[in-house]
This record gives C-alpha cells, sequence and structure tokens, in this order.
C-alpha cells in the first residue's frame, strides 16, 4: 500500500504477488483442475490486476471504509475474472472443474449437451457417428443420466450456475439425476457453498493442501496461526451443524 501511494506500482506488484500467489492460485483452481487453464486464467489475472499501473489494488487503497478485508475482496475479484475467462475462451463456455473425472463419453455428452446445447438424440447421433459406433441408444441413456448425476450435483452444479451455463432441457433426465445422486454428498457440496469465499479458501488451503497455519495466515491476510485455527474450526463447525440439520451422517458420505 506505501509502494501504491508513493506511485510506485512494480515494486508494489512484487510484494503483493509474493504475498498472495498462493491465494489467487488456490481461487483460480476453485473453478480449474487442467494445469494449462490454471495457468492461462493466472495469466489473465496478474494481466487484468496490473492494468493502469494496478488500478484495481489501488481503488481498493483509496478506499475511506473498507468492507470487507483484502483478502476476501481480492478471492472475490479472482473468481470474477475466472468466471469472465472461461466465458469468453475461444468463444466457448467451459469449465475444466466441472469435466474433470468424466471418462470420454461422458467429456462428450458435456460438450454437446450443455455447452453446445443439442438435444439428447442429436448428442446421441453425433457420438455415435464419430466416435462409438457400436453405442446403443440405451448405453447413451445410462451415459447421460450419469453425465447429468456427475456435473449438476453440489459443488460442480454451483460452478455451473455461477458461469451461467445450462443444458438443454430435458426434466426427466435431470429429475432422475438428481434422485440417484448420493444425498450427503450433495449436502455436503451444497454445504461448503455457503461458505464465505475467505473461509472457503482457508479451509482448503489448511485442511485439504495441509499448509501449516502460519502459511495460512499469511496467504489469506489473517494476523497469527490462533486466527487461522478459529476460523478453520468455526467454517468446520457450521458445516457439521448445517449436515446435522440435514440429517446426513458420517456414514452417508
Amino acid at each position: 500500500m506505501a509502494h501504491l501511494k508513493d506511485g510506485r506500482p512494480d515494486p508494489a506488484w512484487d510484494l503483493f504477488l509474493a504475498r498472495y500467489r498462493r491465494l489467487i492460485f488456490a481461487a483460480i483452481q476453485h473453478y480449474a483442475r487442467d494445469y494449462d487453464d490454471v495457468m492461462d486464467v493466472f495469466a489473465r489475472v496478474c494481466e487484468a490486476l496490473r492494468e493502469d499501473d494496478l488500478r484495481r489494488l489501488r481503488s481498493y487503497v483509496d478506499e475511506p471504509n473498507h468492507r470487507a478485508r483484502f483478502s476476501t475482496w481480492l478471492v472475490t475479484v479472482v473468481r470474477n475474472l475466472t468466471v469472465d475467462w472461461f466465458r469468453s475462451r475461444d468463444g466457448r463456455r467451459r469449465v475444466s472443474v466441472v469435466a474433470d473425472g468424466l471418462h470420454p463419453i461422458g467429456r462428450r455428452i458435456f460438450e454437446l449437451v450443455f455447452l453446445d446445447h443439442k438435444s439428447h438424440v442429436e448428442a446421441y447421433e453425433l457420438i455415435r457417428v464419430s466416435e462409438a459406433p457400436s453405442l446403443t441408444f440405451h448405453e447413451f441413456q445410462a451415459e447421460l443420466r450419469a453425465t447429468y448425476r456427475a456435473v449438476t450435483a453440489g459443488r460442480k452444479g454451483q460452478i455451473l450456475r455461477e458461469l451461467g451455463i445450462a443444458p438443454s432441457e430435458d426434466t426427466e433426465v435431470t429429475q432422475q439425476s438428481t434422485d440417484e445422486a448420493p444425498s450427503g454428498a450433495i449436502e455436503l457440496e451444497q454445504a461448503l457453498t455457503c461458505l464465505s469465499p475467505e473461509d472457503r479458501v482457508a479451509v482448503e488451503l489448511y485442511v485439504v493442501r495441509e499448509l501449516s497455519a502460519d502459511s495460512v495466515a499469511r496467504i489469506v491476510g489473517l494476523p497469527s496461526a490462533k486466527a487461522v485455527y478459529n476460523r478453520v474450526y468455526r467454517a468446520l463447525a457450521a458445516l457439521r451443524e448445517r449436515l446435522e440439520r440435514a440429517g446426513v451422517r458420517r456414514e452417508d458420505l
């Protein structure tokens, strides 16, 4: 902030990136799993934040009253830039984290039905002609239901909604997907999406990535390791309470 106020954007940028690089990557990886996608989005985020001598960063510094911590504000900015990148890339709206884990037929169904808005019959014919000539329509329907189930529940479904991506209308398939999805897993993913961006990143860094509390404190801008413990355990307690209210037991997950 001192460098920005003194009109020295280059040293300000170097300090900013050294401190917040991990936080930026964690926010991007909420949407992207593919390494190339992550690096491309990171490059775009850096480009956007450096525009006009760090205009976005200066706008935060110049606010007389900050409505959010800087790390919370930064996660929101990175999220918006990431969503915009996926919406505009190559004129197509793709998101790698949603397709992550799908086998080739499921990934192709996702592209045709969700991204290209083909009907289910059109998708079947295109796949049968170009990739799987022996695929029966009954087998295709099973693959279709599995794809809906994989990409519309929980966190992936939340990401699709944030990106404004919707499949061709088919109430029966969508209902079957929801009915067949494991309810405990869905409730867990929905509970995670209710955490604030800062809480979600802190939980991911400390619990999932197993960074030390001191490292997490530096990345998200908390004053101490104790503050990380308090934030993470409070978030986990909120998740546990929400799941218990929904009737989800440990064995359901």
